[in-house]
C-alpha cells in the first residue's frame, strides 16, 4: 500500500494518505455527524458538522499514533521502515524486512494494540472529568476513547495480518524455532479469521444491517486477501532461497555512446532491440545508465538535440549489485527504491543487469516446473 499524498516525516518515517482514506474520513464524518445529532440536537448543524470533522482528524491521528508505535520499535531493533500509510481501513507501516527474531516480532506487533488502549484509557479518563454528555469536548474524547479500545481488541485478534496474527506468529516462532511453520499458522488462522468476518457480515446484511453488515463483509474480503497474500510470500521466499543475482540476471549489457543522441538512440536501441537498460560510455569508460525512464522525461520534440549524457543516471548515483547478492536482498533494494532495472557490478564493472523481467521470466519457470 503506497501513498499517494505525502504529509511529510516523523522521526525519519514518511507519512502519507492512500486516495482512499477520503472515503473512510467522509463516511466517519457522516456517521459522527448524525451521532452528535442525536445526542444533542441543540448544539446546531454548523457546532455538530465541526465536532464531526475535528474527532475524525484526531481519530486518524490516534491510527497515526498506533502504527508509528510498530514503527518506531521496529527501527529500535535495526529493522528500516520506510513509510506509513493512511488507507480506508486505517494504517500500516511500510517495513522493509522481516524480524530477526520472534522477540523482535512479539514487541513490534503488540506495541501497537498497547498505544490505542493508552490512548482509549486516557480520552475515557478525560471524559469523565470534561463535563456532562452535553458538553461538546465530552462527547469527542468519549468516543475516541471507545473506539480506540474496539481498534485495541479488533487488531489483537489472532488473525494474520492483525497485529494478534503477528503476535500468534511470534508465540509459535519462539515456540518451535522455525519461522516458516508460525508464518503458515498465522496465516490460516487469518484466512479462518477472515471467513468469519465475511459470513458474519453478510448474515447481518440479510438481517437488514445495512451497510453495517457489508462494511463488516468488506474488512473480512480485505483480510482474506492479506492472509492469501502471506501464504504466496512463503512460497515465494521458498523458491528464492539460495538464489544470487548472478544466477538470475543478464550477463551481458549493451553499450553506447555518450554522444548519441535520444532520436537515434530510441530508434537504433530501444525500439530495435527491446533492451531497457543500457550504459553509457564515455572515452571508453562506463559513466552511467539510460532507460526509457529518462527518455520519457524529454519532451519528443527535444530528442533529436539532446544526447545521452545528459540525461543519464551516474554510475555513483545507481544503486547496484554484485552477482553474491541474494535475490531476495536485490528484491528489498528495488522495491526500496522503486526501479525496474539494478545493475550487477564485479571487479569494478557493470557485470550484468537485474530486471524486473527477469525476476518474473525466473519465477514463471520455477512455478510451472513446481506445479508438474
Amino acid at each position: 500500500m503506497r501513498s499517494q499524498i505525502h504529509l511529510g516525516s516523523v522521526f525519519g518515517i514518511k507519512i502519507g494518505l492512500h486516495y482512499s482514506w477520503f472515503l473512510i474520513a467522509f463516511l466517519i464524518v457522516l456517521s459522527l455527524s448524525a451521532q452528535f445529532h442525536a445526542r444533542n440536537a441543540a448544539w446546531g448543524e454548523g457546532l455538530i458538522l465541526a465536532l464531526a470533522v475535528l474527532t475524525a482528524m484526531l481519530f486518524f491521528v490516534s491510527l497515526l499514533l498506533h502504527e508509528l508505535a510498530h514503527s518506531l520499535v521496529a527501527k529500535s531493533r535495526g529493522i528500516p521502515v520506510r513509510e506509513i500509510t493512511l488507507f480506508a481501513l486505517g494504517g500500516v507501516s511500510q517495513i522493509e524486512t522481516e524480524p530477526t527474531s520472534a522477540k523482535t516480532e512479539f514487541w513490534t506487533a503488540i506495541v501497537g494494540p498497547l498505544t490505542s488502549a493508552g490512548i482509549g484509557l486516557f480520552c475515557l479518563g478525560l471524559s469523565g472529568v470534561s463535563g456532562g454528555p452535553a458538553n461538546p469536548v465530552t462527547a469527542i474524547v468519549s468516543w475516541l476513547g471507545y473506539i480506540n479500545l474496539t481498534l485495541a481488541v479488533f487488531n489483537l485478534i489472532p488473525g494474520y495480518p492483525l497485529d494478534g496474527g503477528r503476535i500468534l506468529r511470534a508465540l509459535v516462532w519462539w515456540k518451535t524455532g522455525d519461522v516458516e511453520r508460525s508464518t503458515r499458522v498465522a496465516a490460516r488462522a487469518g484466512r479462518a479469521v477472515a471467513v468469519i468476518f465475511i459470513g458474519f457480515g453478510m448474515l447481518r446484511f440479510l438481517a437488514g444491517a445495512g451497510l453495517g453488515g457489508l462494511w463488516i463483509a468488506f474488512i473480512g474480503w480485505f483480510l482474506l486477501q492479506a492472509a492469501s497474500e502471506s501464504y504466496r510470500q512463503i512460497s515465494f521466499k521458498r523458491a528464492i532461497e539460495g538464489v544470487t543475482v548472478g544466477d538470475v540476471m543478464t550477463p551481458d549489457c549493451p553499450t553506447v555512446s555518450g554522444n548519441l543522441d535520444l532520436q537515434h538512440f530510441v530508434e537504433e536501441q530501444l525500439l530495435r532491440t527491446g533492451r531497457r537498460c543500457f550504459v553509457v560510455l564515455e572515452s571508453g569508460e562506463e559513466a552511467g545508465l539510460v532507460t526509457p525512464q529518462e527518455v520519457k522525461q524529454v519532451e519528443r520534440g527535444r530528442w533529436p538535440f539532446t544526447v545521452l549524457h545528459d540525461i543519464m543516471r551516474p554510475l555513483d548515483q545507481v544503486r547496484t549489485a554484485t552477482p553474491e547478492t541474494p535475490l531476495s536482498s536485490a528484491m528489498e533494494m528495488m522495491s526500496r527504491n522503486d526501479v525496474n532495472q539494478l545493475p550487477v557490478v564485479s571487479n569494478g564493472h557493470i557485470a550484468g543487469v537485474l530486471s524486473r523481467a527477469n525476476l518474473l521470466s525466473f519465477l514463471q519457470t520455477r512455478a510451472e516446473l513446481l506445479a508438474a
